[in-house]
């Protein structure tokens, strides 16, 4: 049956994620992988359209492609839910595809199932009416945020953890909570902490672009207020990241 979600791909955001989807696909299946791990996209969907096309043409043919989205799909920025449509139809086109969920969708799940109202003074006006919901949208908001309520919260692989916020120090990373996976600042960004995988993660806007660190990476550059959308270039035998695409890409690095 087809997506509700559908309805917010217009035909340039519909070409993009088929167009990613297949070259996904037709990526080698085994052996050495490329991961692509995205920032926070707060409803900045034309960037991201953008940045799909950047990944597929830095992405070298011998390598298996993975994509990881950060969360914080929605909030803020214009297009929310084209965002999520987006996202939403990756994964399912591609199972090499994956999206963690951000604080912000938690909110947004918040406020449906509960009520609470936090997540409209942080940009769920914005969503709210992205969505149409006050126009007959309510059914595709709802598939939306069932949808965001079966999202992990964290994702590893050989070298790296994948998480929206960060981890708190003292613990293993693979028994954290979901509070801290998506809030946690103090207590991670101002230590240096090893967690025996290298922490990739967004949620604190950085305008001048990624930080890098020994131990971890934020990705959040800020693209809702002005700066780029990110995404780390990873292989399994680098901890760290081997570089960034950024768009607007004034400051990309293209990977061969």
């Amino acid at each position: 049956m087809a997506s509700r979600l559908e309805q917010f791909l217009d035909r340039t955001a519909g070409e993009a994620v088929e167009a990613f989807a297949r070259a996904c696909r037709g990526a080698p299946q085994s052996g050495a992988m490329r991961t692509y791990a995205v920032g926070d996209i707060h409803g900045c969907a034309d960037l991201l359209i953008a940045l799909l096309a950047a990944i597929r043409a830095a992405h070298p043919a011998d390598r298996g492609c993975k994509l990881i989205f950060l969360g914080d799909l929605v909030d803020r920025g214009p297009d929310s839910a084209k965002a999520a449509a987006m996202v939403h139809a990756l994964q399912a086109q591609a199972p090499a595809i994956e999206c963690l969920r951000g604080n912000h969708e938690q909110m947004m799940i918040d406020w449906l199932r509960a009520g609470e109202d936090l997540w409209l003074v942080n940009g769920g006006l914005d969503t709210i009416r992205s969505f149409g919901v006050e126009a007959g949208g309510e059914e595709a908001f709802t598939e939306a945020v069932e949808w965001m309520e079966s999202l992990p919260t964290w994702r590893e692989d050989a070298a790296h953890v994948y998480v929206h916020a960060g981890l708190r120090p003292g613990r293993p990373y693979d028994r954290q909570s979901d509070q801290d996976r998506l809030w946690i600042r103090e207590g991670f960004l101002d230590v240096e902490h090893d967690f025996g995988k290298h922490v990739v993660h967004g949620h604190t806007p950085r305008l001048g672009g990624p930080e890098r660190r020994p131990f971890r990476t934020n990705i959040d550059t800020g693209a809702v207020y002005g700066g780029a959308l990110t995404a780390a270039v990873l292989d399994d035998d680098s901890p760290a990241p081997i570089g960034f695409l950024r768009v607007p890409d004034s400051a990309s690095l293209r990977l061969a």
